[in-house]
C-alpha cells in the first residue's frame, strides 16, 4: 500500500484527480456544445470619436477598433532586466528604421549583437501602422492626439499612442497582443485597448486561458454554486467559512446581468446571470482556480474562450493539467520577442524563423521536425471558431506555405501561430519539453499548452 507522506500530498492529489475529471469532462462537453453561442462580454459605453469602434474579440472580450474593425493596440512602458522598453505615455517609440542591432534589455546578452534576417527585417510601423489621426479630429474624453517626431498626428487612448497589427486580418482578431499578464523575462507586449467592463464597483475581469474571468477589484476570484439561484443559495451556516459571499450595497437593485439577493435582513449578495456570488477564503494565488476544483463550485465567466478542436484532449501532469493531442501527448506553444530596441515578435510563421530554428534544431529545420513537430491537422480538418485555425505550412522554413506548394503540410495554429509536440515526451502527461529555450521558454522558447494559469506555466 502506498503511504501519502504529508497533507500537503494529500491535496495536491486529490486537486490534480478533481480537477482531471472536471476538465476532462470540460474538454468533451465543448465539442458537444460547439454550436452553443456562447454569451460574450458586455462593456461600459464611454465618449469615442466616430473613427473609432467596439469589437467582440473571442478571447480578449470587446475591443476597440478603427473604422475597419482592426483592433487597436499600446505599447505599454515594460520594466526589463536592464532597462525599460515601450512607450512613455504621450511619446511615440515606434518609427520606420529597420533597426540591426540588440539593445541589451534582457541580461546576460549584450547589447550591440546583429539581428538576424537584416535583408527582410521589418521596421516597427511595418508590424504595427500607426492609427493617423485627420487634421481636422479632435480630442475627446480619454482619447487624445500626440504628434510623431514628422509632425504627423496620432490618436492615443489614455494618453498611450495606438497602433494596429498586420496579422489581424478580419474585425474581432487579436493576433497582435494580449492583456494577459507578463514579467520582466517576457519581450514588451503590445496590448489590445478595450472600454471599461460593465461590472459594479468593486469587480474587475481579466484574460485567462479559458476565457474572461470575473474578480474581485483585488483581483479575488469569485465563485458560484451549482445548486443556487437567483433567489436562494443553499451556501449558509458553516459553508460560508470557506465560501464567502460578496456583498452588495443595500442600494443595489438589478441592472441588466447583475441583481441582488437578501440573505438576511438588510444583507445583500451579489447575484450574476443568475448566480450568486463568493469568494473562496482557501485560494492562494490571483485569478485563481482553485476554488472550481470543489465538486458543485465553478469560476465565474463574463465570456468563455472556445474550444480547442475535437482532435485535442488534456492531460494530468507534475504541472497541473495541460492541452494534448490526440495520442495524449503535451502540447507546446513556442513563444519569442528580439532583444531589440522595438521589442518585435519572433512567433509567427511570418516572422524571422532563426530563432525558434536555433533553439528547436541548432539551425536544422530537419531535426526540429524530429524533436519538435508540428501537431498535423487532417485535410479535412476545421474549426468552428478563429482561435483555432488549420494553418499551411512550410516544414522546410517554417513560413506560410505558398498555394499548391506540394510539400506543405496542414497543421493545427492557435492565435495564427503553430503548435508543436515535443520528441523527448514518451507517454501521456510527460512534460519534458517545458521551458525549453531561454529564461524558462519565456523570451525565446516553447511552452507547455496550460489549461490552468494558476498552475506552472499558465501565461500564454
Amino acid at each position: 500500500m502506498l503511504l501519502v507522506k504529508s497533507w500537503y500530498e494529500v491535496v495536491r492529489r486529490t486537486r490534480f484527480k478533481i480537477f482531471a475529471l472536471s476538465t476532462l469532462y470540460a474538454v468533451a462537453t465543448a465539442h458537444a456544445e460547439s454550436e452553443v453561442n456562447w454569451q460574450t462580454e458586455l462593456w461600459l459605453e464611454e465618449a469615442m470619436p466616430p473613427a473609432f469602434r467596439v469589437e467582440s474579440s473571442e478571447l480578449e472580450g470587446p475591443v476597440y477598433a478603427d473604422t475597419n474593425g482592426r483592433t487597436l493596440y499600446t505599447w505599454p512602458l515594460h520594466v526589463q532586466r536592464n532597462g525599460y522598453s515601450g512607450e512613455s505615455p504621450g511619446t511615440p517609440a515606434c518609427y520606420d528604421e529597420v533597426l540591426t542591432v540588440t539593445a541589451g534589455l534582457m541580461s546576460p546578452y549584450p547589447p550591440g549583437i546583429q539581428l538576424p534576417d537584416l535583408d527582410t527585417r521589418p521596421s516597427c510601423t511595418d508590424l504595427w501602422p500607426p492609427v493617423v489621426a485627420d487634421k481636422d479630429d479632435k480630442p475627446l474624453g480619454k482619447w487624445t492626439i500626440v504628434l510623431r517626431r514628422d509632425g504627423s498626428r496620432q490618436w492615443a487612448y489614455d494618453d498611450q499612442p495606438l497602433y494596429t497589427s498586420i496579422y489581424d486580418k478580419k474585425p474581432g482578431d487579436v493576433f497582435g497582443g494580449t492583456k494577459r499578464r507578463y514579467g520582466g523575462d517576457d519581450p514588451s507586449k503590445r496590448v489590445p485597448v478595450s472600454p471599461p467592463s460593465k461590472v459594479p464597483p468593486g469587480f474587475s475581469v481579466a484574460t485567462i486561458t479559458i476565457g474572461r474571468i470575473l474578480t474581485t477589484d483585488q483581483n479575488e476570484s469569485v465563485y458560484s454554486y451549482a445548486t443556487d439561484t437567483a433567489e436562494q443559495t443553499m451556501c449558509i451556516g458553516e459553508c460560508t467559512q470557506r465560501w464567502e459571499p460578496v456583498i452588495a450595497p443595500a442600494l443595489a437593485g438589478k441592472n441588466g446581468e447583475w441583481s441582488t439577493l437578501e440573505r438576511s435582513p438588510g444583507v445583500m449578495q451579489w447575484v450574476f446571470r443568475g448566480h450568486p456570488l463568493y469568494t473562496h477564503v482557501l485560494d492562494q494565488h490571483s485569478w485563481s482556480q482553485q476554488g472550481s476544483d470543489v465538486a458543485g463550485w465553478s469560476n465565474v465567466f463574463t465570456q468563455r474562450a472556445p474550444s480547442p478542436p475535437a482532435d485535442f484532449t488534456s492531460q494530468t501532469t507534475i504541472g497541473g493539467e495541460v492541452l494534448a493531442d490526440a495520442n495524449g501527448k503535451t502540447v507546446y506553444i513556442y513563444r519569442c520577442g528580439d532583444d531589440s530596441a522595438d521589442q518585435l515578435a519572433c512567433d509567427h510563421p511570418n516572422d524571422t524563423q532563426v530563432y525558434r530554428l536555433s533553439m528547436c534544431g541548432g539551425g536544422d529545420a530537419r531535426r526540429c521536425l524530429e524533436y519538435w513537430p508540428y501537431v498535423r491537422a487532417e485535410k479535412a480538418a476545421a474549426s468552428n471558431n478563429n482561435i483555432w485555425t488549420v494553418l499551411s505550412i512550410d516544414p522546410e522554413t517554417g513560413h506560410f506555405a505558398s498555394p499548391e506548394q506540394e510539400n506543405a503540410i496542414n497543421v493545427w495554429g492557435y492565435r495564427d501561430r503553430p503548435v508543436y509536440t515535443y520528441g523527448g515526451d514518451l507517454k501521456p502527461g510527460d512534460v519534458n519539453g517545458d521551458g525549453t529555450g531561454e529564461h524558462r521558454g519565456q523570451r525565446n522558447g516553447l511552452q507547455a499548452f496550460m489549461l490552468r494559469d494558476d498552475f506552472m506555466g499558465g501565461t500564454l
